[in-house]
């Protein structure tokens, strides 16, 4: 490897998860580290989606770090512009310029077991680091879906998280490839300008109204001079979360209710009984997750937009051919078909100690220990690991536990003295991992009749939390050194080299 900088913590990624670790990893009195950013600023998933009409579907108050409150949200559910500009605002309030290290993608980091630390070849320089937190997100890498003959499209292509902003797409005909959070926001941003739309639907979403409003002048006043109004506001918005938990994860029934008011929703906008069959689901609600809106459902009753209750399966030139034989003329194409999300990409790059890569001891499914640390890759942890994932609250709620635990960690490593690392055990990892499985068989994601990204290959469910915000909280509070084994790099004497040593806990 060539020349490097050794950091005593690596943080890949700048969107919440990476600035967080970066944020944290200062308040424990670290600043030996860098946060190694592929693009040229910070944002994350935040950065890459600007397509039209992007916002967040948790309320803002919520979606914000406890300890940076923004009492200036201008609205109760923030836009992408908003969202970016409050990462850009944490990374100067808490000092974390100096750290950051843009165009920096990770091509591959590997474990030194000599060393003990991880050496990490990127597109800007090469780093080692006695830790790596990998902050990469779930939402980073567009997925694509292999449709025969897209190499003949004559249009244009792109991908909702790559929007195209220099093509105009007024008067064209535009074809929308699925129908998730991404799709029933670009519908009706898009649907007024273009000449004809039609959404290419697999599988339909059940679709909540989005009580969004501004939020006024005075009300942001009163935040500003009383911040516990605020903390008050976030409290309440997280409250109300935990108390739906047990309907997603203990009994499913219950959101029976929940469906109704989406029915509802449904036949308030869409007056035509055909095109209401076309965008009813046949699997209970919250399978898959639940989709705020209250003006796609009206994008879909207009003239000019046609839907087709079919995957796109070929394309013939500019001709669309979806599964049932529909046949579309379209000038531009747009993916809304999501990202990898339970084969996590970073993991391809991560090579450890006996020269696999994470993404082949996970080919069998993801796991990790407390959703952070893999079995035989030490002092390597990620944020928003595996079953870490929120089917109805803050994603920012889990990241702060996170690097609670992350803190704790590198407080044990401390501890321990010396060169040291942590290494998962197998048994812990395995331990864990049957416990979030077996929780996980009776919820409404596994039981609700439905495939969603939230499922692997296998069918298993390795990305979302089986539990309230509070028992993960709890469960990642310390590090419980019985689940990990020590390993020490022992004194080099003349002649014998350095070595690694596992002692008991």
């Amino acid at each position: 490897m060539a020349e490097h900088e050794h950091v005593r913590v690596a943080v890949i990624g700048s969107g919440f998860g990476g600035l967080g670790a970066a944020v944290r990893l200062r308040r424990e009195g670290i600043t030996d580290f860098v946060v190694l950013e592929r693009a040229g600023s910070v944002g994350g998933t935040w950065r890459d989606n600007s397509y039209p009409g992007c916002a967040c579907d948790v309320p803002s108050h919520l979606y914000s770090f406890s300890f940076a409150p923004n009492p200036d949200w201008p609205r109760s559910f923030s836009g992408q512009e908003h969202i970016r500009a409050y990462l850009e605002r944490v990374t100067d309030t808490f000092g974390l310029r100096p750290h950051l290290r843009f165009n920096a993608e990770v091509k591959r980091m590997t474990w030194d077991a000599e060393r003990l630390r991880w050496d990490i070849e990127t597109t800007g320089g090469n780093w080692s680091a006695d830790v790596v937190v990998s902050a990469t997100g779930p939402l980073s890498e567009p997925k694509l879906p292999d449709v025969p003959g897209l190499d003949t499209f004559p249009g244009k292509v792109f991908h909702s998280a790559r929007w195209d902003h220099d093509y105009d797409l007024r008067g064209k005909r535009v074809a929308v490839i699925g129908t998730g959070a991404s799709a029933i926001q670009i519908v009706p941003s898009i649907q007024p300008q273009v000449e004809r739309l039609t959404l290419f639907q697999r599988t339909p979403a059940w679709v909540l109204p989005r009580m969004d409003r501004p939020i006024g002048a005075a009300e942001r006043a009163v935040h500003r001079a009383l911040p516990f109004t605020t903390k008050l506001r976030r409290g309440m918005l997280w409250g109300i979360r935990e108390l739906q938990v047990q309907a997603f994860t203990k009994h499913p029934g219950e959101l029976g209710f929940v469906e109704q008011l989406a029915r509802r929703n449904m036949a308030r906008a869409v007056k035509d009984p055909a095109l209401r069959a076309k965008l009813t689901p046949d699997y209970r609600i919250g399978c898959k997750r639940i989709l705020l809106s209250s003006t796609y459902y009206p994008a879909l009753a207009q003239p000019n937009v046609d839907v087709v209750a079919s995957g796109l399966t070929e394309v013939r030139g500019s001709t669309l051919v979806a599964a049932d034989g529909t046949e579309t003329e379209a000038d531009a194409i747009v993916f809304s078909t999501g990202f990898h999300v339970t084969e996590m990409p970073i993991a391809e790059r991560v090579v450890g100690p006996e020269g696999k890569t994470l993404a082949e001891v996970w080919s069998g499914g993801m796991q990790a220990l407390r959703g952070a640390s893999a079995a035989g890759f030490p002092n390597w942890m990620t944020i928003i690991g595996p079953n870490t994932g929120l089917g109805n609250s803050s994603m920012i709620l889990m990241i702060e536990s996170q690097l609670n635990y992350m803190a704790d960690y590198l407080r044990q490593l401390d501890v321990l003295g010396g060169r040291v690392a942590l290494d998962a055990r197998p048994s812990a990892v395995r331990a864990w991992n049957h416990r979030v499985q077996e929780r996980m068989k009776r919820t409404v994601w596994n039981t609700g009749g439905c495939t969603s990204w939230y499922l692997d290959a296998s069918g298993r469910n390795t990305t979302i939390w089986p539990g309230t915000t509070a028992e993960f909280r709890r469960a990642t509070r310390r590090v419980d050194l019985a689940e990990y084994a020590v390993l020490r790099a022992a004194d080099a004497r003349p002649g014998t080299g350095a070595q690694n040593a596992e002692v008991a806990a």
